[in-house]
């Protein structure tokens, strides 16, 4: 029986300055687990999917307690290789008011960055696996990474698996000589369910939108034009799906998405929410990605989806690290209207 969400990319350990001190302010880091992909498979998890993730870690201390972490979490991590020298790291010092966030990446050479198609078994990765979900972030770690993932997406499509793409644009990371247009436009033709935001529908394909990256105002008709026209460039694309951050600043944004469906030209628009006060953001996107594709997979509407993915990443924004921590009846009850925060006795 087809039943498992497949995630393929990098878990990295985490290394944060305390609440929203700056980095090294004092010399005390919180170490916790984090990565694109396996915030994905983790939140598919929490609502009770079968999820399997797949990547390369060293055989060391750090490795093994990524994989203690991803099964304490339910996710099936029996494909993983172990491989390599080292676990990806990345430092995040949280913003607040007009002070951004910053980010830190320590990935080079690590062991997902260095491994090759040939040393995963495609055969066991695929068994029993109904979605395959990448993002734009492993592509982008080195050319290794790249031809790793496109040749796991295409061994997916032979196989009829749906398949998702997060493009996840990380300018910091792009540095081994191609570019994100390059490559991951010789992935595009491959998705059906596309998933970005402003920016990396900029930077990551030959396609402009009139609307500045980062503005506090969002207009989703330009969006929905914008998806009409990735849809002609990518016919293979059923769903489009893009979050809308409204910032005002690292503390308050609101937060609301939208989808197009080609089949039907139907764009679909989902609530609004504001947030304040937000305690992390860091995976919100992420959270987004997996309530979106456990809406589709489990046969919501496509209005219905959209409202379970944005009011799961929504309660993203209140959980301090990468994961999104919520239950299906958690993200429900928000739905339901119940937002009030009063304890539950």
């Amino acid at each position: 029986m087809k039943n498992y969400v497949v995630t393929l990319g990098e878990i990295m350990l985490r290394l944060k300055s305390p609440g929203f001190e700056r980095l090294l302010q004092k010399l005390v880091l919180e170490a916790t687990f984090g990565g694109s992909e396996s915030n994905v498979a983790i939140s598919l998890a929490n609502f009770g999917v079968n999820s399997r993730f797949i990547s390369a870690l060293p055989n060391n201390d750090l490795g093994l307690a990524a994989i203690r972490f991803l099964k304490s979490m339910s996710v099936d991590t029996s494909c993983i290789q172990i491989q390599g020298e080292r676990l990806g790291t990345y430092y995040l010092e949280a913003g607040s008011g007009p002070r951004p966030s910053k980010v830190i990446y320590d990935r080079s050479y690590s062991s997902i960055s260095q491994a090759n198609s040939e040393d995963f078994d495609w055969d066991l990765i695929f068994k029993d696996a109904k979605w395959f979900h990448i993002s734009g972030i492993t592509p982008a770690l080195s050319q290794k990474s790249a031809d790793l993932t496109l040749r796991a997406i295409k061994l997916a499509r032979n196989l009829g698996i749906k398949i998702s793409c997060d493009l996840n644009y990380r300018k910091k990371l792009w540095n081994y000589g191609r570019t994100a247009k390059e490559i991951l436009n010789e992935f595009i033709p491959f998705i059906d369910v596309l998933i970005a935001n402003e920016e990396d529908l900029q930077k990551s394909l030959d396609i402009e939108l009139d609307q500045r990256i980062g503005t506090d105002e969002l207009n989703p008709k330009k969006y929905e034009k914008l998806m009409k026209q990735v849809s002609g460039h990518f016919p293979n694309i059923e769903i489009i799906a893009t979050t809308l951050r409204e910032s005002y600043s690292a503390d308050q944004n609101d937060w609301s998405a939208l989808c197009y469906v080609k089949a039907t030209k139907t764009t679909f628009f989902s609530r609004k929410y504001s947030l304040k006060n937000i305690v992390d953001r860091v995976g919100a996107g992420d959270a987004f990605a997996g309530g979106f594709i456990y809406g589709i997979s489990t046969k919501m509407n496509i209005q219905g989806a959209l409202e379970f993915a944005v009011a799961a990443s929504m309660l993203k924004h209140t959980i301090p690290g990468d994961i999104n921590r919520v239950s299906v009846n958690e993200v429900n009850h928000l739905l339901e209207g119940e937002a009030s925060g009063r304890v539950q006795r």
